[in-house]
C-alpha cells in the first residue's frame, strides 16, 4: 500500500469525524419501529451544494432526522441542479415544488433586501462564531425573521456559517490585483459583485460542470469557498494557485421552508428538524473551521500566493464604501450594515482572542 499524501491523510481523518460526530449511522438512533396507520410525512429539500460537498453540509442532517423521526417523516434529499435550477430555488419552495431549502439568499435570488448579506458579505466577518454571534446579540435574527414575514409561503428557519472564501486559479496565479483583471471566476454573487471593481468576471455555470469548464479554460478559477471545499470537491487537483488573502472569513448559509409545508408538521417533529440543523452547524463550523487550517499549511496540491498588505488595505478600504451602497439600498440593509459595524467594533476593543 502507498503512503497517502498530507491532503489525503487529512481528508480520512476528516472523513473520520463524519462517525465521530454520531452522524454517519443514523441507524443507531431509530427507535423500534411502529405500526401506523398513518402515512409518513414525505419532504423534498434541495441544498445549493454538489454531492460531495453535500455529504458533509446537508447529508448527516438529513440521515439523522430520518432515522429519529421514527417512520412519521422522511425527508428526499436533493443536490445542486437535481430538481431545479439553483437559481430558482426560491420560486420553487415558495409555490410547493419543494418543501424545504439549504443555500444562501443571494444564491438562490431571494426577493428580499436582505438577500445581498447572504453568502459572502465582504468582510463582514473573520471567523465562523462571527455569523452566530450576529444573529444571537446583535439583531440579525429578529432582522430575517421581519424580512421573511413579508414573503408569502416561504420560512426562514437559520442561518449558519460555513468556510471563509479563497480565490482558486488554474494558470494564473494572483500575486497583485493587477493579477485579478480578467479572471473569469465562478462565484457566489455578492463577492463576485465586490470583486468585479477590480477586473475579475463571476460566471454562472451549474456546480457540478465547475471541474470541467475549468479543465476546458471556460473559467480561469473559483472564487466560490474556502480551502476544505478545494481539497474535498476536487477542484485543488485541477486549480495551481490558491490565494491566501480572506474576502471574509464565514458564508452565511441558511435553511428555508416552505410555511404550508411547515405547518403540516406537528411540534415535536418541528422541533427535531429544528435540533438537527443545530447539530448541522455545530458539525459544520468544526469540520471547516480545522480543514482550512490544516490544508492551507500541509495540504500539497496549490501553490499559495499573496497580494501584498499595501494592496489588500486598499481592498479593505473599498469595502468601506461598498458597505455603504449597500446600506443605502434600503432601511432594514441600513441596520444590518450597523450591525456588521458595531460587531466589528466591538471585537476590535476586546482584542484576543476576538480579533
Amino acid at each position: 500500500m502507498t503512503d497517502q499524501t498530507p491532503s489525503q491523510r487529512i481528508l480520512a481523518s476528516r472523513r473520520k469525524f463524519l462517525a465521530a460526530a454520531g452522524l454517519a449511522a443514523p441507524a443507531a438512533l431509530a427507535a423500534p419501529a411502529i405500526v401506523r396507520a398513518q402515512a409518513p410525512i414525505r419532504w423534498r429539500l434541495q441544498t445549493y451544494s454538489g454531492a460531495p460537498l453535500g455529504a458533509h453540509v446537508i447529508k448527516p442532517q438529513i440521515d439523522a432526522f430520518n432515522a429519529a423521526a421514527n417512520g412519521e417523516m422522511e425527508i428526499e434529499l436533493y443536490y445542486a441542479d437535481q430538481l431545479v435550477p439553483t437559481g430558482e430555488l426560491f420560486r420553487a419552495l415558495q409555490n410547493g415544488t419543494l418543501d424545504a431549502v439549504q443555500s444562501d439568499e443571494a444564491t438562490m435570488a431571494s426577493p428580499v433586501d436582505i438577500a445581498v448579506f447572504g453568502g459572502y458579505f465582504p468582510f463582514a466577518t473573520r471567523y465562523p462564531l462571527d455569523v452566530p454571534a450576529l444573529f444571537r446579540y446583535y439583531g440579525l435574527q429578529e432582522i430575517w425573521e421581519e424580512a421573511y414575514s413579508e414573503v408569502e409561503n416561504v420560512t426562514w428557519l437559520s442561518t449558519g456559517a460555513w468556510d471563509p472564501l479563497h480565490i482558486f486559479t488554474v494558470n494564473k496565479p494572483i500575486r497583485s490585483l493587477a493579477d485579478m483583471n480578467g479572471l473569469r471566476v465562478f462565484g457566489v454573487p455578492t463577492a463576485g459583485r465586490f470583486l468585479s471593481r477590480y477586473g475579475l468576471i463571476p460566471v454562472t455555470v451549474p456546480w457540478d460542470d465547475v471541474e470541467v469548464a475549468m479543465r476546458t479554460g471556460e473559467l480561469d478559477g473559483v472564487a466560490w469557498c474556502g480551502f476544505t471545499e478545494a481539497y474535498e470537491v476536487g477542484w485543488a487537483d485541477v486549480c495551481n494557485y490558491a490565494l491566501t488573502n480572506s474576502v471574509t472569513g464565514a458564508w452565511f448559509g441558511s435553511y428555508f421552508v416552505n410555511t404550508e409545508s411547515w405547518n403540516r408538521v406537528p411540534p415535536h417533529l418541528q422541533q427535531l428538524y429544528r435540533t438537527t440543523i443545530d447539530q448541522s452547524h455545530y458539525y459544520r463550523a468544526v469540520w471547516y473551521w480545522g480543514g482550512e487550517a490544516k490544508l492551507r499549511v500541509e495540504g500539497e496540491k496549490m501553490e499559495l500566493t499573496a497580494i501584498p498588505p499595501e494592496e489588500w488595505n486598499q481592498v479593505v478600504h473599498d469595502a468601506e464604501s461598498f458597505w455603504d451602497e449597500v446600506s443605502a439600498s434600503s432601511p432594514r440593509a441600513a441596520k444590518v450594515v450597523e450591525a456588521f459595524k458595531q460587531y466589528a467594533a466591538t471585537m476590535e476593543a476586546a482584542g484576543y482572542p476576538y480579533r
